[in-house]
């Protein structure tokens, strides 16, 4: 599993329809029941996308999700069904089209999305650091007095969120919100399952040196109403990595992820002023490039070794 040096920041599959573009990943129509999903080398900071890719992200992202539906689906622990059709993505396009597809792509079911994003923390970071310094909770769950920032929590707990229209923020809602959403039965199943294959990947994760902080699942219904892990799992875009050996509460530890990218983006300018963090980007160094490319490489490198 290696990244290639071609960088694509668009795809282009003009043999199958355009569903929709989203902040890395470009959904083409297979089909009435199936989806053509293109990784593309796009990165995102501060719901906005860059005007450069990172060469390989999109191989990397799609690599890792591979790993782990591998793990969690029927062939590992059986948690959960899961989105993969097992059909290669290079034999629903062309031939010319082939290298747009190979190695960043997966050729998975079409679902109905469920607009709840299910977030499961084991650690105290990012948002919700922030929410417990103000009231000992987060989206509604009760924690104890005397964490501190990347703290371990005593049990996972399950944050959710409603997905936003693209370009806007997910809202963090509470477990009761979701009920309201989509029902009782499937809120619950959708927590359970969420916080389970938490657990499992954290073990998994654990053995190669490696702490999930914080992830994030979709799910969807197929046309049998079944529920359905889908989208991306368990990548650098929709988890919190960080490396077991220089962890410490207390501190943001560093991150297998584009956290070095959003440290960059608090100090850049455009026109002379701080960025505002709304579009345009601001143009990325080689240096901010390559550096979070290589966070990337080596959160992959790590986790299949």
């Amino acid at each position: 599993m290696t990244a290639t040096t071609n960088s694509l920041h668009t795809s282009n599959i003009t043999s199958l329809a355009l569903l929709a573009r989203g902040k890395v990943r470009d959904n083409y129509a297979v089909g009435d029941d199936r989806i053509l999903m293109v990784a593309s080398d796009r990165i995102s900071a501060f719901d906005v996308i860059m005007g450069q890719p990172i060469p390989g992200k999109g191989v990397l992202l799609t690599q890792m999700a591979l790993f782990w539906f591998d793990k969690l689906g029927p062939n590992g622990l059986n948690i959960c069904p899961i989105h993969l059709t097992g059909e290669t993505p290079e034999s629903v396009v062309t031939a010319a089209e082939v290298p747009q597809v190979q190695g960043r792509s997966m050729l998975v079911k079409r679902l109905k999305p469920i607009p709840v994003e299910a977030v499961v923390r084991g650690y105290l970071a990012g948002s919700g650091w922030k929410e417990y310094q103000e009231n000992r909770c987060v989206c509604g769950v009760a924690l104890p007095e005397g964490l501190k920032n990347a703290s371990k929590l005593p049990e996972p707990i399950y944050t959710p969120a409603a997905k936003a229209e693209m370009g806007e923020h997910d809202e963090n809602i509470t477990f009761e919100k979701t009920v309201e959403m989509i029902g009782l039965d499937l809120a619950t199943r959708i927590r359970d399952i969420s916080i389970a294959i938490y657990k499992a990947a954290s073990a998994i994760a654990a053995a190669k040196g490696i702490i999930i902080a914080d992830t994030k699942f979709e799910f969807g219904l197929d046309k049998d109403g079944t529920l359905v892990l889908m989208d991306e799992v368990l990548t650098p875009d929709s988890s919190r990595y960080w490396p077991a050996d220089s962890y410490a509460p207390g501190s943001n530890p560093p991150s297998y992820d584009k956290q070095f990218l959003r440290d960059w983006l608090e100090t850049a300018q455009v026109g002379g002023k701080p960025w505002s963090k709304t579009p345009p980007a601001p143009h990325l160094p080689h240096d901010v490039i390559a550096n979070t490319a290589a966070k990337y490489q080596e959160a992959l490198l790590r986790l299949t070794a």
